[in-house]
């Protein structure tokens, strides 16, 4: 006869086992589990080495009967297609893993209110400590506004607006939401053009409905503006390198002799419209990107651009978040403070002819 489906299988490693083998009780095992300050540093070790000895994993599900915490943070996305906000994704759970928490993710349609209510209902249920909303359009904030939330929200991508820490307000109001300093980085592209000698410029911009796409728009005409020159044409772009590829005619009629282009992958698309119209950048005309996206190095020519330190920005949240659900530990406020961007200079930009 053959053997049962599990017979032979292995018992999964328990806390039991833990404590048999460090020599020590099931509750001083739990309480190296869960951080708890009263244990002996030569204990805490000897627990753990004896959960690395065992190749013990945790069940978190256990955890949070024995806690009432479920140490798990939420993440509401309404868009995870651009880069930024995908990317965002990503490092928030990698972030969160190394803090010892979970990630549920929940995803939202922008444009719809119920969308929205829904899926922070879904993280609520399963008891989620906190929430990060990805956030980069003003209609996602307004239907926040308008849900009574009792845990910690906080808002990225959303220009640094949002984040309400609960306590019976709209999940969007009464504080700020955490993001890379959008005006500032765009301020550091119309720089860059500048310093080289540039003094018509242009910008291709996001689609007008993204909180960062009005920033980087803000902050193109307020360096412009320090810097005494002429307020410069502005085309507006969807992200995609099509539309960037489709502002080509618009950015030669515009007489600019420099871009700056809201998003990588719009630039992209305006050096290849530029390339098939005869026009050699950096010698005829000057580009600059933003978020330095992997293959910016590799395009031709090499992009400069400005990179967004995402993995700051998760670190930055998870942190307050964390914070934010200890009693009487609030976030620091270092942790709420914008991110501060970073130029990347390559081959895109020279001074004009």
């Amino acid at each position: 006869m053959g053997e049962s489906s599990g017979a032979g299988r292995a018992r999964a490693v328990g806390v039991r086992d833990v404590a048999a083998f460090a020599g020590v009780s099931r509750q001083t095992v739990s309480r190296v589990l869960n951080d708890h300050p009263d244990v002996a540093a030569a204990t805490k070790l000897r627990v753990q080495q004896a959960m690395a000895a065992l190749d013990y994993r945790m069940n978190n599900a256990a955890r949070a009967l024995g806690t009432r915490r479920s140490h798990t943070l939420g993440v509401l996305a309404s868009d995870a297609q651009h880069y930024g906000p995908a990317r965002s994704i990503a490092a928030i759970e990698a972030s969160a893993r190394d803090a010892g928490y979970w990630v549920s993710a929940a995803f939202a349609d922008s444009g719809d209110a119920a969308s929205v209510a829904a899926a922070v209902q879904h993280l609520i249920a399963q008891g989620v400590e906190g929430i990060v909303v990805i956030a980069p359009h003003a209609r996602t904030l307004q239907a926040l506004d308008a849900l009574p939330v009792d845990i910690p929200v906080l808002t990225l991508h959303s220009a640094g607006r949002g984040a309400g820490w609960g306590a019976g307000r709209g999940a969007g109001r009464g504080s700020r939401g955490l993001s890379v300093d959008q005006a500032a980085g765009a301020r550091l592209a119309v720089a860059a053009l500048a310093d080289a000698g540039h003094t018509r410029i242009a910008h291709l911009g996001g689609p007008a409905d993204w909180l960062e796409a009005a920033s980087r728009a803000t902050g193109f005409a307020a360096e412009l503006a320090a810097r005494g020159l002429p307020a410069g044409t502005v085309i507006t772009g969807d992200w995609t390198a099509r539309s960037g590829y489709a502002s080509t005619d618009a950015v030669r009629a515009s007489g600019a002799t420099a871009v700056f282009a809201a998003n990588d992958q719009m630039a992209l698309g305006l050096l290849t419209g530029l390339h098939e119209a005869g026009i050699a950048v950096p010698d005829e005309l000057s580009v600059v990107g933003f978020d330095d996206i992997p293959d910016a190095a590799y395009f031709w020519p090499p992009l400069t651009t400005v990179r967004q330190d995402f993995d700051e920005l998760a670190r930055r949240a998870v942190a307050a978040l964390t914070r934010a659900t200890a009693p009487g530990d609030p976030a620091e406020e270092d942790e709420l403070a914008p991110v501060a961007p970073l130029l990347v200079s390559r081959a895109s930009v020279a001074p004009p002819r």
